[in-house]
């Protein structure tokens, strides 16, 4: 069981949209805060990323950035340059027909590649939490990610059927190569932190007995069991990764997959209460209710209103 594999089939990018942007001259755009996080990557030129509080950062083809959603900050061709509001118009517009959205003048010397996405907002496991700052990816660090900028840039060029779809797996992609930099960056453990815990081989262990069988009724001492450490070892690192017990990771982890299947399914109720692990729809509803504080039935209705 890859296990972040199958956190990021549940919570991977949403919605995800993107547009070329050429820039040539003094150019500089400022782009107010949103709910889904946003990736800048630079096929040609260079770029300074400019968020408030922190110093102007150079980004150079190849590179990419990784903000966290709600982070407002601004983009340019100088260290120092003023920025414009977004023309929602234009852009608008290049989202529809995969037009490239020019700034400045001409000829670009710089082109970026700007995407805004979500993850399921239904899906509560911290994935990326570890994610969530600023982070800058060189393309000496990772080198598949200029083939990846390659097909996202194909894929946004010429919208068609199926592009949405594209375009969010190939974020998932993105994703999962911040990820593999970010492993490489933190060899220690990581306290707190989801992709931290991945390092610490009890708890990846006992993460993947979870996510490789959710309907499985784990307890403490059927996780330590099969992991082959005592319950106090399994307990004690668990708090020490990732914050909570075993326990609460599980009820977490089945809560965001009977969330997701509520809402994208026609299944019953009954039938999501066992793929998930509990014995009967009423212990089901009972820990569905404490953790979204509403029974699942209500829960679905609303979701589709």
């Amino acid at each position: 069981m890859d296990v972040l594999a199958d956190a990021l089939r549940v919570s991977g990018a949403r919605g995800a949209l993107g547009v070329v942007l050429k820039a040539g001259g003094t150019w500089g755009l400022w782009l107010d805060p949103s709910p889904g996080a946003a990736l800048h990557i630079v096929s040609r030129g260079t770029m300074w990323l400019h968020v408030a509080g922190g110093k102007p950062l150079e980004v150079r083809t190849g590179d990419a950035v990784l903000l966290p959603p709600g982070t407002a900050h601004g983009i340019a061709g100088g260290c120092g340059t003023t920025m414009s509001p977004c023309d929602r118009k234009a852009t608008d517009q290049a989202l529809i027909d995969g037009s490239p959205l020019h700034l400045g003048s001409r000829p670009a010397g710089t082109e970026v590649l700007v995407l805004r996405y979500e993850q399921d907002p239904e899906v509560r496991t911290p994935v990326l939490a570890s994610l969530l700052r600023p982070m800058h990816v060189t393309s000496r660090e990772n080198a598949q990610l200029r083939k990846t900028v390659e097909l996202l840039t194909a894929e946004l060029a010429q919208p068609q059927i199926g592009t949405t779809a594209a375009v969010n797996s190939i974020v998932d992609l993105l994703l999962i190569q911040f990820v593999r930099v970010w492993l490489a960056r933190h060899p220690e453990k990581g306290p707190g932190s989801w992709l931290g815990a991945l390092r610490d081989p009890v708890v990846r262990d006992a993460l993947e007995c979870v996510h490789a069988r959710p309907e499985h009724p784990w307890t403490t001492a059927s996780l330590a069991a099969a992991t082959a450490v005592s319950r106090t070892t399994l307990s004690r690192h668990f708090r020490s990764a990732l914050g909570q017990t075993p326990g609460a990771y599980v009820t977490r982890w089945r809560m965001d997959l009977a969330s997701v299947r509520l809402r994208d399914t026609d299944e019953p109720v009954e039938s999501i209460s066992g793929a998930v692990g509990y014995a009967s729809p009423h212990a089901f509803s009972r820990a569905f209710r404490r953790a979204r504080g509403m029974p699942p039935g209500e829960y679905r209705s609303r979701l589709r209103a």
